[in-house]
């Protein structure tokens, strides 16, 4: 498994985390910082998924 998935799983719960603290608290601008890092974590995820995808087709 690919670093990169494994990092941005995390990102992506510290992004759902902290969009959800911003809701609570109204702020606006800690709810789109989540979202923003929700989404790069979902980004970085694929990333990794598209490389372990590679890593297995060249060991074929």
């Amino acid at each position: 498994m690919d670093k990169n998935r494994v990092e941005g799983a995390a990102k992506q719960v510290k992004g759902s985390v902290k969009e959800a603290m911003g809701k609570v608290t109204g702020n606006r601008t800690t709810q789109a910082e989540g979202a923003a890092e929700k989404l790069a974590g979902k980004m970085q995820s694929k990333i990794g998924e598209a490389a372990d995808a590679v890593r297995d087709r060249l060991k074929r």
